[in-house]
């Protein structure tokens, strides 16, 4: 039997109007327990109504406790009890036919219903976006929230938003984007792993686009921030999934997640163990125009892996106000790069000099740990008034031998053979303290500081085979230790009315950089303080028409890698390097977007110009028909843009979401006297469509089209390819099989040509075609999740 909306109204004003004028020695009280039927757990909030037998209206009713327990009085003769919750069948008890005056019902076991539970969430259909101040907000709908989905393929509906093959997430096509869950830095976003792969799409309730970040947020990186804001709700009692995965080229996984929740606790973990096979097919071609000679290049170059990960975590619910997180994370990934490359020396006649082989023999083991701290606290009266602190760790190591042989096959002698070593370690540590105060409906507050320590020391040393015995190259052997600690301090004030609202604050942040090469003793330290303000406002002219504009001042310090000055001698005819000078780049961000909702179809068009100043670039130099790639600080960088992305559903079995984005811009700079003015553009465009099926069956495509541009030195050919998933449901979306092909056609082909008056150098990668089939499986109230393993660094 289910409620009315007149039976609602009766109940609530009895209640509101209960008196107690009845007699005391009439009433019969009535207890008992809810629970759910499977699991036992208590169901708090359930409604117990006591209704009249004729009539069907509410006579008196409560609701159960935390524990699912109850306690009711009556003074009525002619009733029944029912007692209901959203999403499970009603339970339906008459009165006894003796007369007691107490009423144990005992413990009710409700069943979950799942026709009520389709009602409900169908109202949730089509995800929508909907603009907040500084930010964009895609709202995920039942059309995303399908059993299996992870966070990964959710994001990759996301206009804006793109997820390559290896899980690395883009916007606007550029890298580097800061992944947020509920707003912080998080052992599941991290870099280091696919962890996101675990977070199924039903856990999602929003997904927060920041293309041009207020002053709230880290400077760092220009591409923008993703905040993926889990769900509330809670789900007690023990809940898990496993996943079964196996592809090709060869990838095979298994993931177990399992999840206990308490009143006080909720304690999650995951295992995975897995193996991956990632082959890439090279060709180089180094073209020495002076001498007319040429070097050519091609081969398999493979990453083997396997890796094991281990995920223990718990959330202590101090109070209703005090939260405590602490989780970890380690991983284990053994290494194998078994790579040939095939090369040939063309001389100025077109005739192929000689030919020989370099081999690489690889191995290398690869511990990270991460570890999380996190304390909330939320005010009494107010949830969106908070106090967070978290603190991150994240640590990585690399043993690795490396051994490369050249054979030769004719022509001149080319034997040789060549050890690497590397000893890696690094530490990041990321202390974060965020309060928010929103002091009146309008009026919020946000002010906080955080602090980032990067430590690393890469031991590397190259040996080379001569006269039998391997003697070092102290050339391409150092220590390089690269320090940096950023301290970062900032305050927001916000207004944000029925229409319109506006956004404004300031963000200083202090940069104290060394890097040290330990054997050669040269030594590189930077210290700067900047300023980063940001200033958002948007403007809702109805439900259908919001605009929003925004500016703010971003910065990306060099990486690492961009840092490091050792050679990677794989191919010791392309070479890549670090740079210990390099500067940071400093950029200003100005963006105008829309959004129009027609029927069932939204509508983003949005126009951006970024400026940016000592733009990194990567830069050849040639002697000996060898290119050393190095990064290097060029000059400036004026770009304007524009963006527009739309979703459209006809019909409940269709959806078409597009995303295009074209961009102007024009650089300006000089190095070793040559200079590099140009302008140029590209663009970009991206194509889903979505199909359900019957059997439960959901089919995906997805389109890619990035155009040709260029650089200072190169020109970068474009890339057209197309993605496809199937997904079955079975056991009531318990269990899930899924299909999914990357680069359907293999057409994804990585292609770049330098054209200078001495050399030219012309490079292409090729991945191929994935394919990969999984099966999944939930339990307790655990959905059926990807796991697909550690991504790789």
């Amino acid at each position: 039997m289910k409620y009315t909306r007149l039976q609602r109204l009766y109940l609530f004003l009895f209640l509101l109007n209960s008196t107690v004028s009845h007699a005391q020695d009439n009433l019969i009280t009535i207890t008992g327990k809810v629970v759910e039927e499977t699991g036992g757990q208590p169901i708090a909030f359930a409604t117990v109504m006591v209704a009249h037998v004729a009539t069907k209206k509410p006579i008196s009713g409560t609701t159960t406790a935390d524990d699912g327990s109850f306690e009711l009085k009556t003074d009525a003769t002619n009733f029944y009890i029912e007692i209901s919750f959203l999403g499970y069948q009603n339970q339906t008890f008459a009165k006894p036919i003796s007369s007691t005056p107490i009423i144990d019902l005992g413990t009710v076991a409700l069943i979950e219903d799942a026709e009520q539970l389709r009602e409900v969430v169908v109202q949730g259909e089509i995800s929508r976006t909907e603009f907040k101040l500084d930010k964009r907000v895609f709202n995920v709908g039942k059309d995303l929230s399908t059993t299996g989905a992870s966070a990964l393929e959710v994001l990759n509906n996301v206009p804006s938003v793109n997820v390559n093959i290896e899980g690395q997430v883009s916007l606007r096509g550029s890298q580097g984007v800061q992944i947020l869950i509920n707003g912080k830095p998080s052992i599941i976003a991290s870099e280091q792993g696919n962890a996101l792969g675990t977070i199924t799409a039903d856990m999602i309730d929003r997904i927060e686009v920041i293309t041009n970040p207020s002053a709230k947020y880290d400077a760092e990186g220009t591409s923008g921030i993703i905040n993926i804001v889990i769900k509330k709700e809670e789900r007690k009692g023990l809940n898990g999934s496993i996943s079964v995965n196996t592809g090709a080229p060869n990838t095979h996984s298994v993931g177990v997640s399992l999840n206990r929740r308490t009143e006080k606790f909720n304690l999650f973990s995951q295992l995975g163990v897995g193996v991956r096979e990632l082959p890439n097919d090279i060709e180089t071609r180094n073209v020495d125009l002076v001498n007319n000679r040429t070097i050519l290049s091609s081969g398999i170059e493979y990453r083997n892996e396997t890796y094991y990960n281990i995920v223990l975590g718990t959330d202590y619910h101090i109070n209703e106000t005090n939260v405590l997180t602490l989780s970890g994370n380690f991983a284990m990934e053994i290494e194998e790069q078994p790579s040939s490359t095939a090369f040939a020396a063309i001389n100025s006649g077109g005739d192929t000099s000689s030919n020989w082989e370099r081999n690489e023999v690889t191995e290398a083991k690869n511990p990270k740990l991460q570890y999380e701290l996190q304390y909330k606290k939320d005010f009494k009266g107010d949830e969106d008034h908070t106090l967070l602190f978290s603190a991150l760790g994240n640590f990585f190591g690399k043993d690795q031998s490396s051994e490369f042989k050249n054979t030769t096959i004719s022509g001149a002698n080319n034997d040789a053979t060549q050890h690497t070593r590397t000893d890696f370690k690094e530490a990041v540590f990321t202390y974060k303290l965020d309060y928010t105060n929103p002091f009146t409906e309008e009026w919020t507050l946000e002010t906080g500081a955080q602090y980032v320590l990067n430590d690393v020391s890469n031991d590397y040393e190259v040996n080379n085979l001569v006269d039998g015995a391997f003697e070092n190259d102290p050339g391409l052997t150092n220590i390089f230790e690269y320090n940096q600690k950023v301290v970062g301090l900032y305050g927001t004030g916000s207004y944000e009315g029925e229409k319109w609202g506006i956004k404004a604050g300031m963000r200083l942040e202090q940069t104290d950089l060394s890097t040290l090469l330990a054997t050669s003793g040269e030594a590189n330290d930077q210290d700067y303080t900047n300023f980063f303000p940001s200033v958002h406002t948007s403007y809702k002219f109805s439900d259908r028409i919001s605009l929003q504009a925004g500016y703010s001042k971003r910065i990306y310090r060099p990486r690492l890698w961009d840092l490091n000055p050792f050679f990677n001698i794989r191919n010791n005819f392309s070479i890549r390097q670090g740079n210990p000078d390099l500067l940071p780049e400093f950029t200003d961000s100005y963006e105008i977007t829309s959004i129009y909702i027609l029927g069932k179809t939204s509508l983003n068009l949005g126009i951006y110009s970024r400026y940016t100043t000592d733009v990194i670039e990567r830069v050849s130099t040639f002697q000996n028909n060898v290119s050393t790639y190095r990064p290097e600080n060029i000059g400036t960088n004026q770009s304007n843009g524009i963006e527009f992305n739309t979703k459209y559903s006809p019909v409940k079995w269709f959806t078409l979401t597009g995303d295009f984005n074209y961009s102007q811009f024009k650089r300006e700079g000089i190095f070793n006297t040559t200079v590099f003015d140009f302008s140029g553009d590209q663009w970009s465009a991206k194509l889903m469509t979505k199909y359900k099926l019957p059997l439960d069956v959901d089919l995906e495509m997805t389109g890619n089209y990035q155009s040709s541009y260029q650089t200072v030195q190169s020109t970068i050919s474009d890339n057209l390819y197309m993605d496809l998933g199937l997904r079955k449901s079975l056991l009531k979306g318990k269990a899930v099989l899924s299909l999914s092909v990357m680069d359907l056609f293999e057409s994804r082909i990585d292609e770049s040509q330098i054209a200078q008056a001495a050399f030219e150098i012309y490079n292409t990668r090729q991945r191929g075609r994935f394919v990969s089939f999984g099966f999944s499986y939930g339990f307790g109230k655990g959905e059926a999740m990807e796991y697909s393993g550690q991504r790789r660094r």
